[in-house]
């Protein structure tokens, strides 16, 4: 193995959503450092069986419901 081309690896801590934590190894941040997480997977939706709503952002999801919304797809024989 080269020296001096690999990352410092350390330990961290990391803060979940709901104030659990534990220390892993990481390349983030510095020895002894805290990663604290916005989304994890005892919250988002990916993990948790997606019952979370789509969100309306900026009316794009209308625009897109005006525009689309009276295709069908539709077998002919």
């Amino acid at each position: 193995m080269k020296a001096d081309i690999h990352p410092n690896y350390h330990t961290i801590k990391v803060l979940m959503t709901d104030g659990t934590e534990y220390e892993t190894r990481s390349t983030w941040g510095k020895e002894g450092d805290t990663l604290q997480l916005d989304i994890d997977p005892k919250t988002h939706p990916a993990w948790t069986g997606g019952s979370a709503q789509l969100t309306d952002r900026g009316g794009r999801l209308s625009r897109f419901n005006k525009r689309f919304g009276g295709l069908s797809v539709s077998k002919t024989n």
